[in-house]
């Protein structure tokens, strides 16, 4: 109980005060939220994926069966949700909506907060969060778009956009950067260092901004559960899975606290764009966002006791 406190009190508490300075300032000034995550989106997170992998001892093999690996859990983790929204009798609109807030967890703006302090700032932790954070970009936005916009047009360019965005060419000169050896000139690297150290803060003031304008009347039930599906049948499955497979150590705790991480806020901006019903995804963002204080912590206390 003692290390449960702990790690609430050192990892959780200090993420759920920036996020709700966040909210109340949101709630408060109306910032333009649009603006905030195009800071995030072409500012910071691309300074910080490049160092991440830059500045990291990287094993390509590896990365490529995290990747592997995620490709599966994200499979398993459909039909598993699709399961229990047909056992729970949900409509065809809101099972897409189920089952997305499942898929597309806070692996970004939750995420790699939860490492940084969990693993004190490590790189080589911080360079399989990236990896988590890349593959959840790119499959909300390809996949996420897709299952729901099959009477709109433009998905093909809505998906292609995503290799235009300065995240994806981050993540690509990291890895040349790192497997080269290439060096990087010092202002630059300076530069670059300074915008990382203010990832932190600003990408958890903005989650806190973007929860404050989602919006929603009520809780259905269905919703209640896709919260507690997204935060504890997700990490058991990634559990089994990280056993089965024989991954250990720092690569595996990685990957069962991020499998943790509450209902991405994307799932709720795609689902305002392409859905009939948006209210229900953000009914299911909140919810698991708010109970994620708890499971996260659990799962955080899990992970570093087995792995």
């Amino acid at each position: 109980m003692n290390e449960f406190i702990f790690i609430f009190n050192s990892i959780i508490l200090p993420i759920g005060i920036i996020v709700a300075t966040g909210y109340v300032i949101q709630l408060k000034l109306r910032l333009d939220r649009s603006t905030l995550a195009k800071l995030s989106i072409h500012y910071v997170m691309p300074a910080f994926i490049f160092m991440s992998l830059y500045e990291s001892s990287i094993d390509f093999s590896l990365l490529l069966n995290v990747m592997l690996f995620l490709i599966l859990y994200a499979f398993l983790s459909f039909i598993l949700c699709r399961l229990i929204a047909r056992f729970m009798n949900i409509g065809k609109d809101r099972t897409v909506l189920f089952t997305n807030a499942n898929l597309f967890y806070n692996a970004g703006n939750y995420g790699v907060p939860v490492n940084d302090l969990v693993f004190r700032s490590d790189p080589y932790a911080m360079s399989i969060q990236v990896m988590l954070v890349v593959f959840q970009n790119m499959f909300a936005f390809s996949y996420g778009i897709f299952s729901l916009s099959a009477k709109n047009v433009g998905r093909t360019k809505a998906l292609l956009s995503y290799f235009r965005m300065p995240i994806f060419y981050g993540l690509a000169l990291g890895l040349i950067f790192n497997y080269f050896h290439l060096p990087v000139p010092a202002p630059i690297e300076t530069a670059l260092e300074y915008i990382r150290n203010a990832m932190i803060g600003l990408v958890l003031f903005i989650l806190g901004a973007q929860i404050a304008g989602i919006k929603f009347k009520r809780l259905r039930w269905s919703a209640f559960v896709g919260a507690l599906a997204r935060l504890v049948i997700g990490p058991a499955l990634a559990l089994v899975m990280l056993m089965l497979f024989n991954m250990e150590g720092v690569v595996a705790q990685v990957i069962l606290i991020a499998s943790a991480m509450p209902a991405g806020v994307n799932s709720s901006i795609i689902a305002q764009e392409y859905s009939d019903d948006p209210e229900y995804a953000a009914e299911i963002v909140m919810m698991s966002t708010l109970l994620s204080s708890v499971t996260v912590s659990s799962v955080i206390y899990i992970a570093l006791a087995i792995f």
